[in-house]
């Protein structure tokens, strides 16, 4: 009884308008097409994405979440197009988003680009009322299923540089309620981030910033600082304000595939009395692209962003 208490009280958090509803990723630095949609075709590459995150293991109806990107670059390198998909579960509720990205480049210099960018959306979102096991038959508080489509934009806006990008986004640009009334998404801004730091021949300093703001919610911030050894190997701090501690591992496998696991903790609230933490896995394949012209870059393909 005492878990079904708790599970209600997490689908209202994130359902009413004062939450943030959008799925998290402490690998949102391999996120950002879903976030951006200027960064499709940055990389000068096919890029394929993908993770899947277990969140707050050991918790009935926890969210699951996978993210799955493509992108590649069009028009000799000035525009890039992508294709986005996300799976968001939390206990009988379930998002599926599927998203066109279109983006076009401005070349600054021999090693910077500002990219513009355009998202087209479909939202399916369905919840199974009749999958809670509540003590009170026939409530009507719970007796309704919502079954959803709608349709949305998204817009951003990407400068990359070869040591630095920085970017601002809205995924969803228009806001809605369900068929009941009960859940409301709200608009989300996102800020990104980072940069490249040589440290010497073998170690490469990655510093990242991730900002979530939604109307009537605080700021979240994602702060996470890795280091590339060898070209080969990821080692990675994350620090997200009022939630979690987390760690980050990756491994270049080729200079086309890596992959990568990530542990966090929530031991900033009291979800982390009642779970095991959160697991993600991902991987990212990359398909050189005979390009024409190319940006002067000194970083081989798997450490670029």
């Amino acid at each position: 009884m005492k878990k079904i208490k708790i599970i209600i009280i997490l689908l209202l958090l994130f359902s009413v308008t004062n939450a943030q509803q959008d799925a998290m990723f402490t690998h949102y630095m391999y996120n950002t097409q879903w976030v951006n949609p200027a960064y499709a075709g940055t990389r000068e590459a096919l890029t394929i994405t993908g993770i899947n995150r277990s969140q707050w293991v050991g918790y009935d109806g926890a969210p699951v979440d996978q993210s799955f990107t493509m992108n590649m670059p069009i028009a000799q390198n000035k525009a890039g197009i992508g294709l986005s998909i996300l799976n968001d579960k939390i206990g009988p509720a379930k998002n599926t988003l599927l998203a066109l990205d279109f983006s076009y480049h401005v070349r600054l210099d021999r090693k910077s680009k500002l990219s513009f960018g355009l998202k087209g959306l479909i939202d399916f979102y369905r919840n199974n009322m009749a999958l809670l096991n509540v003590s009170q038959q026939n409530d009507a508080a719970f007796a309704q299923n919502i079954n959803q489509i709608s349709n949305n934009l998204g817009a951003g806006l990407y400068y990359h540089h070869d040591r630095f990008y920085i970017g601002i986004s809205t995924p969803r640009l228009i806001e809605y309620k369900a068929q009941s009334g009960m859940v409301q998404e709200k608009r989300h801004f996102y800020f990104i981030t980072g940069a490249l730091f040589p440290m010497n021949d073998d170690i490469i300093f990655k510093p990242t910033l991730f900002l979530k703001e939604t109307m009537g919610a605080p700021i979240q911030a994602d702060l996470t600082g890795s280091f590339v050894i060898k070209s080969k190997y990821n080692v990675g701090l994350m620090y997200r304000t009022g939630d979690a501690l987390g760690i980050l591992l990756g491994y270049s496998v080729s200079e086309k595939l890596y992959l990568g696991y990530s542990f966090d903790w929530s031991v900033m609230n009291t979800t982390g009395k009642y779970n095991s933490g959160s697991h993600e896995i991902m991987f990212r394949y990359d398909i050189k692209m005979n390009l024409k012209p190319r940006s002067n870059s000194n970083y081989k393909l798997y450490e670029k962003f």
